[in-house]
């Protein structure tokens, strides 16, 4: 009797060598890595995030062959008949007589809905777990609830204890869950010299280049010759030690700093990891024991305070914004709570405003196809939150132009928390902020066209009459709200001429929002 035949889809945010399927080799396996159109023109990506991905695929499956697995890789040459992923899966199925077809759960919703409703003609059909993240999938549900605030920071000890991950026993090493308060150092002038430079990567791209503008693939931003992002699983490992034994020592301390003046000042001492994680060659618990690791191997130089602060980005907010994710959807992609309608404007494609932060943060990710948190929570974020950019252009721009951006990371994290969409589903408040905020945390106000001191004046900061017009509109909604009381008691104690001043100046900024 021969053997049944199985077809495997593999996605291109799956990449992970360690998953079960490839603990074996079976002959009357083969797996299918795919370029498909319908994932490059569901939004305009970014030039380096549709490199990436492909470049990230293309040695996987290379990988793969080389460990003498059947696969089959398709460029877009190959895939530009099949309309959708189905279509193609369908094809598949019947050229190669398959009796089986099997696919990891996808980690977004449409993709997931897409292939739990194709209908395959004599083939059985299998869903089976990525095995990527700490929180299995089927127990979300019992620790999140439907259009409910479940507050990280609860979840993130539940995962601490759970996985005994910078644990005492029942403690928290260091006597503290979150060393938060110490994460929150502005880069001193002496400090630029000290920032180690970036590890970038070196991969040829230009056929992938060619091939997305024969198939005349919309795209934002710039390339990057060399390509720099690691797209292997030894790249992404060597980009693993880079940080642990360079950037964790001093990365608690500056995650939250912005700065214009270095050489280094785009990536600092952030990881980079994003990408590598999120198309899974890295796994979430290889990069907190390669980093755990480091903090125990060097007390003297990587503090409690550098390691809890990175570890609490991956078990506790990465798995927190997958699970909020997927216990709202699909309804969570149209929440606008704050009922935001205005056209994102054009300096976000462009980078060009005399906003100095703006200017940087955009530029930046048109450059790079990154920012870090706090640039895409604080500059880019705020300045949506405050102009009440529609959450639907908002989403659309985020998912676009950064390397790592995939629905189910970045939604939660620009609808939730930066744009405050949900009602509060992820944040307790909104993250709305002056221009105070960013001189505090930068010294991207010292050169600016505006004046970060001021609100009235043709050069106010716009920041800082934006954020005022903006709690009024919403003061019915946010006056009760015990985190913002103490805002509104100083709005009313000033004068009415001031008062007035500063929402005119606002509602004036908003009006040629274009030429900020």
């Amino acid at each position: 009797m021969q053997k049944a035949r199985t077809l495997r889809l593999i996605l291109g945010d799956q990449l992970d060598a360690g998953h079960h399927w490839f603990k074996t080799n079976d002959v009357n396996v083969t797996y299918v890595i795919a370029e498909l159109h319908q994932e490059a023109h569901y939004t305009t990506h970014h030039i380096q995030k549709i490199c990436g991905f492909f470049a990230a695929m293309r040695r996987f499956a290379m990988a793969l062959k080389q460990a003498n697995f059947n696969v089959v890789y398709l460029t877009l040459d190959d895939t530009s008949n099949d309309k959708s992923l189905p279509e193609l899966i369908q094809r598949l199925c019947h050229e190669y007589q398959c009796d089986c077809f099997e696919y990891q759960r996808p980690d977004e919703y449409r993709l997931a809905i897409q292939l739990a409703d194709m209908v395959l003609m004599h083939t059985r059909v299998h869903c089976i777990e990525s095995e990527h993240f700490f929180l299995p999938f089927e127990e979300i549900s019992t620790y999140f609830t439907k259009n409910k605030h479940i507050t990280m920071e609860h979840f993130y000890r539940k995962m601490r204890k759970r996985f005994n991950i910078l644990m005492n026993g029942d403690f928290p090493e260091g006597g503290k869950w979150n060393f938060d308060n110490e994460n929150r150092k502005k880069l001193k002038k002496a400090d630029l010299t000290d920032i180690p430079a970036p590890l970038l990567f070196d991969y040829d791209i230009r056929d992938i280049v060619q091939r997305i503008k024969k198939h005349k693939i919309a795209t934002l931003g710039q390339l990057q010759h060399p390509f720099i992002w690691p797209t292997s699983r030894a790249e992404a490992h060597q980009l693993l030690h880079y940080f642990c034994r360079y950037l964790l020592p001093n990365f608690g301390k500056f995650q939250d700093t912005m700065t214009a003046n270095s050489a280094h000042k785009w990536s600092l001492y952030h990881s980079r990891l994003s990408f590598a994680l999120n198309t899974k060659i890295l796994s979430p618990s290889e990069v907190i024991r390669s980093a755990v690791a480091a903090y125990k191997n060097h007390p003297s130089t990587i503090s409690i305070a550098q390691i809890e602060g990175f570890v609490r980005q991956i078990l506790g907010w990465r798995e927190y914004i997958r699970a909020v994710y997927w216990v709202n959807m699909p309804d969570y992609r149209t929440y606008n709570t704050l009922n935001a309608k205005r056209d994102l404007p054009p300096q976000f494609w462009t980078g060009q405003t005399k906003m100095r932060c703006l200017q940087h943060a955009i530029t930046q990710s048109l450059e790079y196809a990154y920012a870090h948190h706090i640039q895409r929570l604080m500059i880019t974020g705020n300045f949506c939150l405050l102009t009440g950019i529609h959450p639907d252009q908002v989403d659309n721009w985020y998912l676009g132009i950064y390397i790592d951006a995939i629905e189910w990371v970045e939604m939660p994290n620009t609808r939730g928390m930066t744009q405050f969409a949900d009602n509060g589903i992820v944040a307790t408040k909104p993250y709305a902020a002056s221009g105070n905020y960013v001189n505090k945390m930068s010294d991207y106000c010292g050169d600016c066209h505006y004046n970060v001191k001021e609100k009235t004046t043709e050069t106010a900061c716009p920041l800082n009459s934006l954020y005022w017009h903006f709690m009024i509109t919403h003061r019915a909604r946010f006056a009760t709200n015990p985190r913002i009381g103490m805002v509104y008691r100083n709005w009313d104690k000033q004068d009415e001429i001031t008062k007035q001043h500063t929402l005119t100046r606002a509602q004036y900024y908003l009006d040629n929002i274009s030429s900020l």
